[in-house]
């Protein structure tokens, strides 16, 4: 949300220069183009008085000075003129010492000349005949306040154009976040559904956003629908085998083929490979659950009662032990979480002597979950075996077995690590090290 308003506020101000510079540019222009219009006029009406002020003389033309302006008599006034016919050139005495420029062609001169001063005049040149004789006249005027003016007009424009393009700013800052929250508020409920706090976007929202929330809503509700239904299907599959399956497996052991050993060995092993295949998958595919919201695993609530339950199945003389901080909550799917840490205690509670120890930790990159147990542990050199085959050490002992296989595929699936070590209490140690919620990958 924030790049989009950063670059709103970026487009907006680039709009608002450009056509601030623009419009302010061409418009002192045209200002100036006609006060310099306006000025014409009155340096034009100066010339047409200096010419009536021509008049026949004992000698020809002769200058009336008494129908002549006083700005003319003042020194450096800003008012100057320039009469010349034949070999005669008449100029005001406002000019003190200095040269009025005279334009190359008659009218206004294209540019400002330099006066006497450092002045910056406006000069006019007209041509007329007067009592037979060709007569140049030319008048000008210092335009050097108005240029200071125009000079402050456009700082005090700039100065306001400042302020308006802040004042815009911040309206269109408070208009975008306005339009925004809709948005923002459907992100932080989009965040709160991947972590499990809520099951479906509110509907109340905005027209614009109606169609989009309505069909995540639709999309969310199909899915969990269709998700149920696979998981139901692959239950009543599990347990529609469960019966055929045990019934294969018991006659594979019956003593009638004792007579043939490799033919029930063989057949033995086929269905009992069978068996654990079934249950991995059937699990494995319990986790596609873990795509829809649903409630995370609170880990106050649901571990006491866990190892309540194992201390009661295991017996009493089994020391259980947590280790975690309160407040802890696990991002993943509650009954996920309940087989992964049942199939670790459970085997860790059959191999155990006393003590089997729960460690929960969150991490910057994760979580660490850690059971370990006072047990005769595993060998390093068997250790992947028992994972990657899921098989049983001791066919007298359930444990560290199919569990653990299953185990592995959950931690797989969140896209986590499982490690078995040698624990600080001398039996085996499984470290499972998970990925926060944002970079695991959804599994179907």
């Amino acid at each position: 949300m924030k790049s989009i308003q950063r670059r709103l506020s970026l487009g907006l101000v680039s709009v608002l220069l450009v056509a601030g510079l623009v419009v302010g540019q061409v418009s002192l222009l045209l200002f100036e183009n006609g006060l310099q219009r306006y000025l014409e006029s009155g340096l034009r009406n100066d010339s047409e008085n200096l010419l009536i002020a021509l008049t026949r003389g004992p000698q020809g033309l002769q200058l009336d000075e008494r129908r002549l302006s006083p700005a003319y008599h003042r020194p450096f006034s800003g008012h100057y003129f320039s009469i010349e016919f034949g070999d005669i050139h008449w100029r005001s005495r406002s000019l003190w010492d200095a040269h009025l420029p005279r334009p190359s062609q008659p009218g206004l001169s294209s540019e400002l000349q330099p006066g006497p001063e450092g002045q910056m005049l406006l000069v006019l040149r007209s041509d007329y005949r007067r009592l037979g004789q060709a007569v140049s006249i030319s008048v000008a005027q210092d335009y050097t306040p108005i240029r200071e003016s125009f000079s402050q007009v456009q700082r005090i424009g700039l100065g306001m154009g400042v302020l308006a393009l802040i004042i815009v700013l911040l309206l269109q800052r408070i208009t975008v976040r306005r339009a925004l929250r809709p948005l923002e508020t459907a992100r932080k409920q989009i965040a709160q559904l991947q972590s499990g706090q809520r099951s479906k976007l509110d509907a109340q929202v905005p027209l614009e956003l109606e169609p989009l929330v309505t069909q995540i809503n639709h999309l969310l509700a199909h899915t969990e629908d269709n998700l149920k239904r696979s998981r139901n299907a692959l239950g009543n599959l599990g347990h529609a085998l469960k019966t055929p399956l045990a019934v294969l497996i018991s006659l594979a052991n019956d003593p009638r083929l004792a007579a043939y050993p490799q033919i029930q060995n063989t057949l033995r092993e086929q269905l009992e490979q069978i068996q654990q295949r079934m249950g991995r998958e059937l699990n494995r595919a319990r986790l596609a659950g873990d795509a829809l919201p649903g409630a995370q695993f609170d880990a106050d609530a649901e571990l006491p009662g866990l190892l309540a339950t194992l201390g009661m199945i295991h017996g009493e003389h089994l020391e259980l032990m947590l280790k975690m901080h309160p407040g802890l909550h696990l991002p993943w799917d509650r009954e996920d979480m309940l087989e992964l840490l049942g199939n670790l205690l459970d085997n860790a509670c059959k191999w155990a002597d006393s003590r089997v120890e729960l460690r929960v930790a969150q991490t910057p990159g994760g979580f660490v979950i850690e059971v370990q147990d006072d047990g005769p542990g595993i060998p390093e050199i068997e250790r992947d075996q028992v994972i990657s085959r899921g098989v049983r050490l001791d066919e007298q002992t359930s444990g560290h077995g199919l569990g653990l296989g299953i185990v592995r595929d959950i931690v797989d699936a969140w896209e986590g690590q499982m490690e078995l070590e040698t624990g600080a209490l001398g039996g085996l140690l499984v470290r499972i090290n998970l990925p926060g919620r944002a970079s695991k990958a959804t599994t179907a």
